[in-house]
């Protein structure tokens, strides 16, 4: 009896051990999961498994569905799991408008540059990713969760519910590294890009990612991205156009030619500027209009008006704004209760800024702009 008690003990000792040894980066990471601020629609998590972006890229992995199956993959070590995203295109093929703002401005104290971003889509739970890779720059990125399968009604409330935010450490659509190193997306409709070079191909969100995880400056990023192929997933209905700025000031927006192969077109930010600003539409000289046009942005997502209204704020500020101006220039063009012609009802999911000399976040969530919240590397 006293042997088999022995034995069994044994086998669970061993088991145990087994698992830590598989898994004890994953566990590590879900037990950091937490609720920001009694918040049930805010997370935090510090990501703590490894991840190999070299072999990411090696994959070729190029949409949504490829690259959730590749995380499974990593998360379970063989062990089937099922994550899936909730973002799908609607009857048009078409996923509803992103109407996102970004931009970088001078701090008014003369110690360096805020980097605004208003993230506006439907209501869901966020997720704040703190990593720290062994090879790569610590950083903090901000996910939508509905990306890897989250809703209002699906929350990661027990532990295996947590299991699917492993996939945050894929999926941000917005950070800043410990260099100070910014980024962010916004949605272009029917405009996803396919480069096709022969490179190896990287999809919507891990370009963002490596940039995080592998680069100090913007001429750093625009070269890691021009080393790659870019590809954004088709079924999903939308391209996106992407900033990227550093603790220097200099700041370039990445856009795409949909007529001329979808090659890279960058603009730079003028060194006398102080400022930059994108929303939801083409800035490139051979595309940028000053009215509302489909063939370059979405008309329907206000992003005329909102690159007006803000880019007027920032002029009127000299490019050089406080803490709370940057949060009020956000404020200007936010949504709330934004009711599109299907009925369906948008919001500004949360309101950041990065201050990319301190390394600090400040996240408003859906639109509580009473209550901010910091995080910090």
């Amino acid at each position: 009896m006293k042997r088999s008690i022995k034995w069994f003990l044994g086998t669970v000792a061993a088991l145990c051990i087994a698992i830590a040894i598989v898994w004890g980066g994953e566990i590590r990471s879900l037990s950091t999961i937490e609720s920001v601020g009694g918040n049930k629609y805010l997370y935090q998590m510090e990501y703590k498994a490894s991840y190999d972006l070299d072999d990411l890229i090696s994959k070729d992995i190029d949409s949504n569905a490829e690259l959730l199956d590749y995380v499974v993959g990593r998360i379970g070590k063989g062990i089937p799991i099922k994550m899936k995203s909730a973002q799908v295109a609607d009857e048009n093929g078409e996923l509803a408008a992103f109407n996102c703002t970004s931009f970088q401005a001078a701090k008014a104290d003369g110690s360096g540059f805020y980097y605004g971003r208003n993230y506006d889509y439907y209501k869901n739970p966020t997720m704040v990713t703190i990593s720290r890779p062994k090879k790569g720059y610590a950083s903090i990125a901000v996910s939508d969760m509905s990306h890897f399968g989250y809703s209002l009604e699906k929350l990661p409330d027990t532990f295996a519910g947590k299991l699917s935010c492993l996939a945050s450490v894929y999926a941000p659509v917005d950070g800043i590294n410990e260099k100070g190193l910014c980024t962010s997306i916004m949605a272009l409709p029917n405009q996803a890009a396919c480069q096709e070079s022969g490179k190896h191909k990287v999809g919507t969100t891990i370009i963002m990612r490596l940039w995080l995880d592998r680069c100090a400056t913007v001429q750093e990023a625009l070269d890691l991205a021009s080393s790659l192929d870019i590809r954004h997933d088709a079924s999903v209905g939308s391209g996106y156009h992407y900033m990227v700025a550093d603790a220097s000031g200099d700041c370039a927006i990445l856009e795409f030619d949909k007529d001329d192969g979808w090659k890279s077109m960058i603009l730079r930010k003028d060194p006398q500027e102080k400022y930059m600003l994108v929303t939801n539409h083409l800035l490139s000289e051979k595309y940028y209009t000053t009215e509302p046009d489909e063939r370059v942005g979405n008309p329907q997502s206000k992003s005329w008006w909102r690159y007006e209204t803000a880019g007027n704020y920032l002029r009127e500020h000299g490019g050089v704004l406080t803490l709370e101006e940057a949060r009020e220039c956000l404020s200007m063009v936010h949504w709330e209760n934004l009711v599109w012609d299907n009925g369906d009802i948008e919001d500004t999911q949360y309101s950041n800024v990065y201050d990319q000399q301190a390394i600090t976040l400040d996240l408003r969530n859906w639109n509580d702009y009473g209550n901010p919240v910091s995080f910090a590397l």
